[in-house]
């Protein structure tokens, strides 16, 4: 079946912009701004606020690279499903726009841009990580989990988190234990993000086999882990705080004033587990909260707020 798909598909471009448009396209622009925002807060952190500019635009455009890479390789293996999916079957692949050779090459010369654009001008620490990023996102995640497990999205979450590793690597040239407090963050966080999107689409998922949570074990025992993920999250962004003491007054406010809608969010839907509406609002809810959370870190970090909070305890 995916022969005669792969066979059907022809290019159907009518000028260049639409071309750009497509390629542009393959690598999930929405998704991205995410992960780079991640990894600019863990490069604040790891250099007190003090990141020099050139090597943060850098290390934003590498890891931009790579996760377009891995999102692109995603489209490639999953073309069959984002074809049988309605909300998926306009994406380039499928639609006829980009062939699947063509999608690969495009794929390849971007992480190839990641790593020589880490290693040259931040490490090979940086650059290596942003490989092993995209590796675990398409071989453990997208190959062995994503069509195998309801738990797909809970070990999938690594890759997710990689971008943090990645950040703190382009700073320091080493990973601390703040580092992978940052990557716990981002870790437990997908699980609710991504559940309640699953949520959403549960019948989409059902329609091509993908055994997402919802689809396998229902919407009460996914509100349920949603519930439990979140509750294991607020602690966690805390540990920033209390013991490492790598952030301060600022963000630990912001952490739980966020972290408590978070838990709002989290307890209504437990209260309503099949109504896709308040589902939609924990989804929302989730990508603002992780980005206001990363914005909490970096202005913390920043020296103005530290000589600001020091004024105000005089």
């Amino acid at each position: 079946m995916q022969e005669l798909l792969d066979r059907s598909i022809v290019t159907k471009h009518q000028n260049f912009s639409e071309v750009i448009q497509s390629y542009y396209q393959l690598t999930k622009p929405r998704i991205i701004p995410l992960l780079l925002i991640v990894t600019a807060a863990a490069m604040w952190l790891a250099s007190d606020g003090a990141t020099d500019p050139v090597l943060f635009l850098v290390t934003v455009v590498g890891g931009m690279f790579a996760a377009a890479s891995a999102q692109a390789m995603n489209c490639i293996y999953d073309r069959d499903i984002d074809y049988a999916m309605e909300r998926t079957r306009n994406r380039p692949i499928p639609s006829g726009r980009i062939k699947p050779l063509h999608a690969g090459i495009f794929a390849v010369v971007l992480a190839g841009l990641s790593f020589t654009i880490l290693f040259v001008f931040t490490n090979l620490l940086a650059a290596l990580l942003a490989m092993a990023g995209i590796g675990f996102y398409m071989w453990i995640y997208t190959h062995l989990l994503k069509r195998h497990t309801t738990q797909n999205i809970v070990i999938g979450g690594a890759a997710g988190a990689i971008p943090a590793l990645v950040g703190w690597a382009a700073v320091n040239n080493s990973l601390s234990i703040e580092a992978w407090v940052l990557f716990a963050i981002v870790f437990i966080w997908t699980p609710p993000h991504f559940w309640a999107l699953s949520l959403m689409i549960k019948d989409d998922y059902a329609k091509v086999g993908i055994p997402m949570l919802p689809v396998v074990e229902g919407e009460v025992a996914t509100a349920q882990q949603i519930w439990i993920y979140t509750l294991l999250l607020i602690p966690t962004t805390l540990l920033l705080v209390y013991p490492l003491g790598a952030s301060g007054i600022v963000y630990g406010i912001c952490a739980i004033g966020l972290g408590g809608i978070f838990v709002r969010e989290a307890w209504k839907l437990l209260q309503a587990p099949t109504d896709k509406g308040v589902a939609k609002s924990m989804f929302k809810y989730s990508i603002l909260y992780m980005m206001l959370l990363c914005t909490a870190v970096v202005v913390d970090s920043l020296p103005q707020t530290q000589s600001a909070l020091a004024l105000l305890w005089k």
